[in-house]
């Protein structure tokens, strides 16, 4: 028997690619510190820990053979090889927000994108995508990580990613940083507001204005 109060929305899913110094991190951070209610999903990998990346909070850093092992258990719903590196998102990650009405954000590349539009459909996708080449090339640089041998791979890496990007369903250029945000911010904002959230974020109101007799 219904206990006559409406379930709560499902969380939406958003999933947010980009080839490396394209700029996506630092959009996800502007985007979360301007809209409440998202949550970015700490994905697995085995690639060594940067400095000032936390265990946890950037990323959940494990071995290989941790990593196989969570393969083989069907731990994750995605997984990929970027760069040498085994990267997946875990399912409970993933789950237990979406079930509490938490939108949730997953930072991955185009194969684990390209997976998760196969099982979850109804997840949002963005591909982030820098000005020019040139441009790609001189963030990389000026972040001071890598080596010329590196940014070469990085670079060639960009061109295969960029050219899937007419699989997803929204393209935003980070030409101009505060403009990039606010697209982002503005895509989260029309998703929200689409039908199928806005009835259950809205059930008691619609409900009040519906049953509400009217003078005759």
């Amino acid at each position: 028997m219904s206990s006559g109060s409406p379930a709560p929305r499902s969380g939406l899913l958003f999933v947010v690619s980009a080839p490396s110094g394209a700029g996506k991190t630092s959009l996800v951070a502007n985007l979360r510190s301007r809209l409440e209610g998202l949550s970015v999903s700490v994905s697995h990998t085995t690639r060594p820990r940067r400095p000032r990346e936390e265990n946890g909070i950037s990323y959940h850093f494990v071995n290989l053979v941790a990593f196989e092992a969570m393969v083989a258990e069907g731990a994750f719903l995605e997984h990929a090889n970027v760069f040498g590196n085994r990267y997946g998102t875990a399912i409970e990650s993933v789950r237990a927000p979406l079930a509490r009405g938490t939108d949730l954000i997953l930072e991955i590349d185009w194969q684990g994108a390209a997976q998760i539009r196969t099982l979850l459909p109804d997840a949002i996708s963005i591909f982030i995508l820098p000005p020019s080449l040139e441009e790609l090339e001189d963030r990389l640089r000026s972040r001071g990580q890598d080596d010329d041998a590196v940014i070469g791979k990085r670079l060639s890496k960009a061109r295969e990613e960029m050219s899937h990007c007419g699989e997803y369903d929204y393209l935003v250029v980070n030409d101009e940083f505060a403009r990039a945000a606010d697209d982002l911010v503005a895509i989260v904002r029309a998703e929200r507001l689409r039908r199928l959230p806005q009835q259950k974020n809205l059930a008691p109101m619609l409900k009040r204005l519906l049953d509400t007799p009217t003078d005759a």
